[in-house]
């Protein structure tokens, strides 16, 4: 099995509150979520107005796979509208069951 893990940063420009920001990140998840069948949260910066960091995890039993997977979220978060893409952090590795 193999597990990879992506983690980004974005810069949500209009919000000016957590609110606004959380609504923002709220609908970046579940759209994710859905698209791409991976785990989703915001696991860092919780409390920064502007800045959001998002990690993502998925499974399978190819790397090609994983990555793909993970890659195409790295691009589908470049385009966002809304957030500016900051960076990212991919890690994709075997586990040993």
């Amino acid at each position: 099995m193999i597990i990879g893990s992506l983690t980004i940063r974005l810069l949500v420009r209009e919000s000016r509150t957590l609110k606004d920001k959380r609504q923002v990140v709220r609908s970046i998840l579940a759209r994710l979520r859905v698209e791409f069948n991976v785990s989703a949260a915001e696991v860092d910066s919780l409390e920064d107005v502007k800045v959001a960091t998002l990690g993502f995890a998925t499974v399978g039993f190819e790397v090609p796979a994983v990555q793909h997977v993970l890659q195409e979220i790295n691009e589908a978060l470049r385009k966002h509208p809304v957030a500016e893409y900051l960076g990212s952090e991919m890690t994709v590795g075997k586990e040993v069951v």
